[in-house]
């Protein structure tokens, strides 16, 4: 077979399965409304919770760290690309955080990979969530150690697979809310049995971060844990792009030495940790804008109560509609677009066969009138 040959009959597959993507072009949107092929929506989609990522303050720290710094790096944060800006904010978040370092990375999915790489040996073990982050699953399986998966936020599944036989380093890892259904992992107990057995845990906390815990320190400080990584990231609350991890003064010297997305990749524009800086204030300052979220949250739920599908048993402001078949899921957001709501549907292999949705997300901008509308065009598309 040709690479002609491998590819069309690829993206043929892909069509007739129903899980064919394409991208949409914006011309404009924020966390409320997006404006596609020059029509309006009210947003459903994004992953901009506190509604930050049209701040005057945050722009105007990038504007002004643009005009000092200029829009790049300018190199590796092992060359010449890390500023003044980066290692401030390095500082604030490990300080906020309750750690010894952080260092930055351009996306969380370059901080997972970039990790779990560096950390993992031949004779480890890495025993991750069923639900974990593409991000996370991808890494673990390039990786040279033994991947096995525990079933979804279930610690006595963690604890059978922790007490089996192991030569190596074992590395425990889940999200602090889960991407696609919204829930939250039981950190405390997951940390607990990862330290009975001598493992580390890390934790992805991109969806919990910000928007929850005192000061929007996320799900490990709500759930008083430590764990010995956490990954936070800035393209959700913070309403800016990019990564950071936390850990202590060791492992942050390690990866520095042998992380391989930290030494050959251009480092984070310094103008960037500007705005994130600005960022990290707004969400210290944000219990406001955390109250706004949690009664959008509660309210949606509580009206959505009559409609036809079911809600996953989530709090946080990813709310999945469930719908099951892939083509279902795609023609109810299409009717929903058709009422000027723009709602995602999510379909395998992103969730599991049989778990198409709509992930429905909530923000602190959103207002009462914008989910009625949503609910009403929900409602018409039963019809």
């Amino acid at each position: 077979m040709s690479w002609s040959q491998r590819i069309a009959q690829a993206l043929i597959a892909r069509r007739t399965s129903g899980q064919y993507r394409q991208r949409h072009l914006s011309e404009q949107g924020d966390a409320r409304s997006l404006r596609v092929a020059g029509q309006d929506f009210t947003h459903f989609s994004g992953n901009d919770y506190l509604g930050l990522s049209h701040d005057a303050r945050i722009i105007d720290a990038w504007q002004q760290g643009a005009a000092h710094y200029g829009v790049g790096a300018g190199g590796s944060a092992h060359v010449t690309g890390y500023r003044t800006p980066q290692a401030e904010l390095e500082s604030e978040l490990a300080d906020w955080l309750g750690y010894d370092r952080s260092l930055l990375f351009i996306s969380g999915f370059a901080a997972n990979q970039a990790v779990i790489a560096a950390m993992m040996a031949k004779n480890d073990r890495i025993l991750a969530d069923k639900l974990c982050h593409a991000s996370l699953l991808e890494a673990a399986t390039l990786s040279p150690a033994t991947l096995r998966r525990f079933a979804h936020n279930q610690p006595a599944s963690l604890a059978t697979l922790l007490a089996g036989n192991k030569s190596g380093e074992t590395l425990v890892v889940t999200e602090g809310i889960f991407s696609m259904d919204g829930d939250r992992a039981p950190l405390a107990e997951l940390h607990r049995l990862s330290q009975l057995q001598g493992g580390w845990l890390l934790v992805d906390d991109a969806h919990g971060v910000g928007v929850c815990g005192e000061q929007g320190r996320g799900s490990c400080w709500q759930q008083r844990v430590k764990p010995e990584l956490l990954i936070v990231t800035f393209g959700k609350a913070f309403g800016v792009s990019g990564a950071a991890l936390l850990c202590n003064d060791d492992t942050a010297e390690y990866l520095l030495q042998f992380a391989r997305h930290l030494i050959y990749s251009t480092a984070m524009p310094p103008a960037q940790a500007c705005a994130i800086r600005a960022a990290l204030d707004c969400i210290r300052q944000g219990d406001g804008l955390r109250e706004q979220l949690t009664a959008n949250i509660h309210y949606f739920r509580q009206q959505a109560e009559t409609l036809p599908w079911s809600l996953g048993a989530s709090d946080s402001a990813i709310q999945p509609l469930m719908v099951g078949d892939e083509q279902a899921a795609l023609m109810l957001s299409q009717r929903l677009r058709e009422q000027g709501c723009w709602v995602t549907a999510i379909r395998p292999p992103t969730v599991p066969p049989g778990t198409s949705r709509l992930r429905i997300t909530l923000s602190a901008a959103h207002r009462i009138s914008d989910i009625d509308r949503l609910l009403e065009a929900l409602h018409a598309a039963n019809r």
